[in-house]
């Protein structure tokens, strides 16, 4: 009966259970099935997000916000990304001790030692976390530490800047308004960074000094900096290992027969593997090139060869062909807008500079009649062409090659000035004062025929030359020393010559001995052109103290 009575019971409570557990799996799936349609609903919406552009950034010129956020978008983690700091700066002098804040010896017992001030912290240096000074950071120097766009200065160091890190410099550098120094050592530079960083500085409007140290590139795309559109005046190529192949690139950016770097006004290139071939090569880029104040070629491995190529060019030289035809052409052009009537050739061809005259083949008219037209018309075409050329001040056209040769420029009252000031020192306005970096064109200089060949006067513009630790002699310096004599020889001539030529020339640990004559003769010359150099003082009867005894 028991066992009768429990069978039914037993298989009811089976089928419940059965029954719940159906009712939970039903729970789970309907849960999974809406957790897994939450899921691809999400995936979808971030689908959609990634298909949408993000808005672009625009930059605000606050250049830790901006380099921050431009490395954040372009994909660096925040640990990745090296943060903006002020760069460290020499503590100044502390001032010398008070005598009177010195402890005194206790009277009472003569025997205790003087008590000795506590020492103060060192303030010449700064201690951080382990590992921190080889972290990658960015230090700046701001005009003003409160005011983040006051950003003048931007050094990195010692950690590659690669594709992408040079793309968010390409962004933000641009809206710096007072960036004027970049400074890039041991950055890892490649040929595709350095013509990105060529693109984008022309626009860093008052970014004047670039400094590329330790950054050799197989390619030596170097010259793309110093372009003909570029507005940096002190560049720094030291310890890129440039050959020949580099210095190339470089005198060809620094001028050749139709162009000239119009800016650049200090060029390092010591500490490379500049031989004779690529010193000719900077020497061609000095010929047409009277910007350029201050070079250096310390470190390298010129000799001979190349020291007397530069002497030349400090010097005189003669016109190439190209040169010579594009200095045709400037005379041409120079001239043509004052022509009222075209002139025959042959006539051109013999008044011409360049060229000797070619005889007529017209023997059979009258000679004197010719003579008396051309001396009339020559006359009438003098005469047309002041007229044209004055304007209501009296003063000719503005050329822009003649501007270095003037010492007082004239402005359109009258008023001489120099540096932008007139003689009352007050501040003319910027349509009035003289253009000082437009020098004389060298082509349209005075010539000399000599042999059949135009010779010109060398560079005068460079006045600092620094040729140490190179691998030149006795010929070298003779050839230097001849370039100097030259220039001076050239000054005596004029009264105050705008260009004055070779001011300082380093020449130390060459292969020469320093008690050889010629090198004794360029040191005493370069004495007096020095522009630190004291006169020896004289005696108060007004003679020097080395003619005391005569």
């Amino acid at each position: 009966m028991f066992a009768a009575g429990t069978g039914p019971s037993q298989g009811a409570l089976i089928k419940s259970l059965s029954f719940v557990k159906k009712v939970k799996m039903g729970k789970r799936m309907e849960k999974a099935l809406k957790e897994k349609a939450a899921a691809s609903s999400t995936s979808q919406d971030a689908a959609d997000d990634e298909s949408k552009t993000p808005e672009p950034y625009s930059c605000t010129g606050m250049f830790e916000q901006d380099f921050t956020e431009l490395c954040r978008r372009s994909g660096l983690q925040q640990g990745e990304i090296p943060p903006v700091v002020i760069r460290p700066k020499r503590p100044p002098t502390p001032p010398p001790p008070d005598p009177k804040a010195q402890t005194q010896v206790s009277a009472e017992d003569g025997e205790e030692e003087q008590k000795e001030p506590e020492e103060p912290k060192p303030t010449t240096y700064t201690t951080k976390d382990k590992f921190q000074y080889f972290k990658p950071t960015v230090q700046v120097e701001m005009e003003n530490e409160d005011k983040p766009a006051t950003v003048t200065e931007i050094y990195i160091r010692g950690w590659k800047v690669d594709d992408t890190m040079m793309g968010v410099l390409k962004q933000c550098l641009p809206t710096i308004e007072k960036l004027h120094t970049l400074y890039f050592w041991n950055t890892g530079l490649t040929e595709k960074t350095i013509a990105e960083l060529a693109s984008f500085l022309p626009q860093c409007s008052n970014l004047k000094n670039l400094t590329l140290d330790g950054n050799p590139v197989l390619e030596e795309n170097f010259a793309l900096l110093i372009g003909d559109d570029s507005l940096l005046a002190n560049v720094s190529f030291r310890n890129n290992h440039i050959t020949d192949k580099g210095a190339e690139m470089i005198g060809k950016a620094l001028s050749t027969a139709k162009s000239c770097n119009k800016n650049l006004i200090s060029l390092n290139l010591s500490y490379n593997k500049i031989t004779d071939i690529g010193a000719t090569h900077i020497a061609n880029g000095l010929r047409m090139n009277r910007v350029v104040l201050s070079l250096s070629l310390a470190s390298n491995q010129i000799s001979d060869t190349g020291a007397k190529k530069l002497g030349e060019v400090l010097s005189r030289f003669p016109l190439t062909h190209e040169e010579t035809v594009e200095r045709r052409k400037l005379i041409r052009e120079k001239g043509s807008p004052d022509r009222k009537s075209p002139s025959p050739p042959s006539r051109g061809r013999a008044e011409s500079k360049d060229r000797p005259g070619s005889k007529g083949s017209g023997t059979v008219l009258d000679k004197t009649d010719k003579k008396r037209d051309k001396s009339s018309k020559k006359k009438d075409a003098k005469k047309e062409k002041e007229e044209d050329k004055t304007v209501k001040g009296g003063a000719k056209k503005d050329d822009k090659w003649k501007k270095a040769e003037m010492q007082g420029t004239k402005t359109a009252k009258g008023k001489k000035t120099v540096g932008g000031k007139d003689k009352k020192g007050a501040l003319l306005p910027e349509s009035e004062t003289p253009d000082v970096v437009e020098a004389i064109n060298p082509l349209m200089d005075s010539v000399e025929n000599i042999d059949g060949q135009l010779w010109i006067p060398g560079n005068r513009a460079l006045i600092n030359l620094n040729l140490s630790r190179n691998q030149i002699s006795e010929g070298g310096f003779k050839a230097l020393l001849l370039g100097v004599q030259y220039q001076m020889t050239l000054n005596s001539l004029q009264p105050n010559p705008a260009l004055k030529g070779l001011m300082r020339i380093s020449l130390n640990k060459n292969a020469i001995s320093p008690s050889n004559d010629a090198v004794s003769k360029l040191q005493e010359l370069m004495t007096t052109r020095d522009p630190f150099y004291k006169p020896p003082s004289q005696s108060p009867d007004g003679d020097s103290q080395s003619h005391g005894g005569q």
